[in-house]
Order: C-alpha cells, then structure tokens, then sequence
C-alpha cells in the first residue's frame, strides 16, 4: 500500500470552491468561509478560479449540494480545465465517492485541504508525527471511496474482488500505523510533561489565536529571538517556548498553532502535547487580527476553541494587532467602540501593532504587573524586586 495519500504539487492547480450557507445562517457566513477555503488553497499551491455556493436547509447527504448546483459545477469544470474541486465542510465516503463519480476530477473536502498544508509545514519529528495520525484518522473511514475512484480511473474489470480483499489489509495497515504513531506520541507527551515541569514556577504565558494573526511575530518582539514568523496560514505547527524578562521579571512565553473555522477535532487531538501549553499557562494572550474583515468570527473560533481544551476560564489579555492596517488606528487611552465588541473594552483590551511596534511599551506594562502579582504568590519572599 502506498503510504502517501497526501501531497502538495508544485504545479499549480485550477480550483473550483464549494460552499453551502444553511438557511439558518447568513450567506455573507458563507461567503467569509469560502474565501478564507481559497486563501487555504492557494497555501496549498492552487488557483482558486471559482466558487459557488447553494442555499440549502442542510448539506445533501448523498452530495453535499443538490443535483442542480452539481451539474453546474461539473459543466465548469470541463469548460474551464479545472483540475480540482474543493467543498468547504468535511465529506463523507459516500458524498466523495459520489461527487468524483460526477464531476471525474479530483475532489478534496476543508479538512483534507488543511492536512496537505500542515503535512508541508510540519519540520520536526513531532509535528511529523502529529499531522501524520491526523491523516491515518482522516483516511481510515474513506478508503472504500477511495478504491472506487481507482476502479473507475482504471476500468474496475478484474479489481473489485481483490479491490475489496486490499481495503481490508490497508485498513489493517492503517489501524496498526494509527496504534503505533498513538504510542510514540504517548512518549512525547510525557517528555514534554517533564520539560514543564523542569521549568519550575516560572509563570507561564500562552500566544493563542486565530491563524495568522502574528502571534509568532509579538514573540519574537517581547523575547529578542528569531523565530520564523510569515504572512501565512499556519506558519507555526510547533510550540516555541522562549523565556521573557520585563523590567526584572522573567517568565515564559509560547507561541502555538493557530486556530481557524471547522478545525478537524481529530487534528485537535493529534496535537494535544502542542496545546498542552494552553492548558497549563497561567495567562493567554488572545491575538486578533484587527484589520480582519471578520475579525469578530474569528474571536468566536478562537473562544470556542479554547472552551474545547478546557482552557476558556484562565486569565486573558486581549490583543487587537495590525491596527496599523486600519484607516483610523484607535488610542490606546480612548475607548474605538466599534474596533471592540462588548464586553471586550478595558483595561485587557490592548491595541498593537506588534510589526511597527505600536502600543508595546503598553502592553509590557500591563503584562509586568499581571505577571507580578501572579509571581509574587509563587515566590513571596521576592516582595524586595518590586
């Protein structure tokens, strides 16, 4: 069995995006999820040509949008040498299997899109590890779809019955992988356990946020360290822990991986050792990216995500970055009402630009006298320092 189901071609791709706004919701919803789907797919090395989008009470169970919108679809694709189809919600085996029966091209749902980019992103024996049981998870319950598209590809004469005889073995393959790549992440659970809990009580404060919010960039501006900071979705799958010193106060710092909509909870939970960080900071950081057209959505993914992990209730500073990009950056010592949503004013609500360095020495002083008074619980015989 080949192993790699999961690839990103350097050739550019033709795109076509699929997208359904449920009746219960607003289509500009859908709208946002779509374009957020091209900005993956162009991460991913495709050319996003092409969206559409159906109104409809529920996904079609058979073929996510209805027979109508897809014999639009597959007219386009053959008038418009598209050589991919991407659906904006996770597909079944039996919707994929039908789909690619009726447009004959490749068809990828938002979840296999997303683990083709972090399978390119993944650097170390960790992530590798991670992105890679996500995959095995992903694939298990489609194989029979995909054995259909080859039997089709290749006429299906004479494969059905040894057809049905290799998906048993790969998916007793894949269940063995699946079991192995589980126990090597077991171990490195516990060595990262250790590695946390060797830092002693240093205070520990967590970057979360929406993908590309510049998380990575904000850490490299408060540590002095060079951490690979770019304009892309999921630049950073790795935890970066790098220790901090503000005044005479040092703690750590951890830049994670950024959330986004309809994140695959199995992807979640491949990368529990990485949120771990989350879990056990003592405050959170909560980047936005104010120049976001949705930026309010994206909060809400973010606080979501964070009530998943259990981590919804631990102390948090709100921080509106790349107000910079904005056509009237708000002052810090004014209140920009619409920037902020409710409830979100105040004294944790701090607007930056952690790239041209606005508002930092405002946030430095916030976090010094958070930090301290979590510190000086920790270590009350440090009350001198102050």
């Amino acid at each position: 069995m080949k192993q790699q189901y999961f690839y990103t071609q350097k050739e550019q791709e033709r795109v076509a995006l699929v997208g359904v706004a449920l009746k219960s919701s607003k289509k500009e919803e859908a709208e946002s999820h779509l374009q957020e789907l091209a900005l993956l797919a162009e991460t991913a090395g495709g050319l996003p040509v092409k969206s559409f989008i159906q109104r409809l009470p529920r996904p079609h169970p058979a073929t996510f949008v209805g027979k109508g919108m897809l014999e639009e679809i597959k007219n386009y694709v053959k008038e418009n040498r598209v050589d991919t189809v991407i659906f904006d919600d996770e597909l079944s085996a039996t919707q994929l299997r039908n789909i690619e029966e009726k447009l004959e091209c490749k068809i990828l749902d938002r979840t296999h899109l997303i683990l083709d980019i972090f399978a390119g992103r993944a650097k170390t024996a960790h992530a590798r590890i991670q992105v890679e049981l996500a995959q095995y998870n992903y694939l298990l319950p489609r194989l029979a779809g995909m054995w259909t598209h080859l039997e089709r590809q290749r006429g299906g004469i004479g494969l059905r019955g040894p057809g049905e005889t290799e998906i048993e073995t790969d998916r007793r393959v894949i269940r063995d992988k699946i079991a192995r790549l589980k126990k090597q992440l077991t171990l490195i659970d516990k060595q990262k356990s250790t590695q946390r809990r060797s830092r002693g009580k240093l205070v520990r404060v967590a970057l979360v946020g929406y993908t590309n919010a510049g998380k990575s960039t904000l850490l490299n501006l408060l540590s002095k360290s060079k951490v690979p900071a770019e304009d892309k979705l999921f630049a950073t799958l790795d935890t970066t822990v790098r220790k901090v010193v503000i005044g005479n106060l040092p703690f750590l710092m951890a830049d994670t991986v950024g959330f986004i909509h309809k994140l695959p909870h199995f992807l979640v939970e491949s990368f529990k050792a990485t949120l771990d960080e989350v879990r056990e900071a003592d405050l959170l950081l909560h980047i936005i990216d104010a120049s976001h057209a949705d930026y309010a959505a994206q909060m809400q993914v973010v606080a979501g995500t964070l009530r998943n992990l259990g981590a919804a209730d631990k102390p948090q500073f709100t921080l509106f970055n790349k107000t910079d990009l904005l056509n009237s950056p708000p002052e810090q010592e004014e209140n920009p009402g619409v920037l902020a949503p409710p409830g979100l004013e105040g004294e944790q609500s701090i607007y930056i630009s952690a790239a041209k360095k606005v508002n930092i020495d405002i946030l430095r002083d916030k976090l010094y006298e958070r930090i301290k008074e979590i510190h000086i619980t920790r270590y009350p015989y440090h009350d001198f320092l102050y």
